[in-house]
């Protein structure tokens, strides 16, 4: 079986989480810069095979579009032109930076490793992928 990635898209950075080849366990697999992101995914994807992108969409709480909505279409219609054979599948992100947050926080990190914004979009992309894999099964 091939992978699933999923993408936790921003203006600066961006964080990216893969299942294992079984597709039974989400982890984190890094933090790039956002305009880093395509040639990232050139190479990782002439390494390892991955079978569908996941999306995190921002929406606000009542469910209308935020400011980074336009921003993760752009990333959509970029990823389908550079991966036409990679489906690409968005889902809702509404409140995974707060639960990646207080993954954080729960997990006992010190309050200087909780500043580290590339660690939260990564595992914001990494709470994307669980879920999209409890609602799967």
């Amino acid at each position: 079986m091939a992978r699933v990635m999923a993408i936790d898209y921003g203006k600066k950075r961006t964080g990216l989480a893969v299942t294992d080849p079984l597709q039974l366990i989400a982890s984190g697999l890094t933090t790039v810069l956002t305009h880093e992101l395509i040639p990232f995914l050139k190479k990782y994807f002439a390494a390892e095979e991955v079978e569908m992108i996941l999306i995190g969409e921002p929406k606000n709480l009542d469910g209308n579009d935020t400011h980074a909505t336009p921003l993760v279409a752009e990333c959509i219609r970029v990823l389908q032109k550079n991966f036409p054979h990679i489906p690409v599948k968005k889902v809702d992100e509404r409140f995974t930076s707060r639960i990646a947050f207080q993954s954080m926080i729960d997990s006992g990190l010190k309050k200087k490793d909780r500043q580290n914004k590339g660690l939260v979009d990564e595992i914001s992309a990494t709470i994307i992928l669980q879920e999209y894999l409890q609602n799967k099964m």
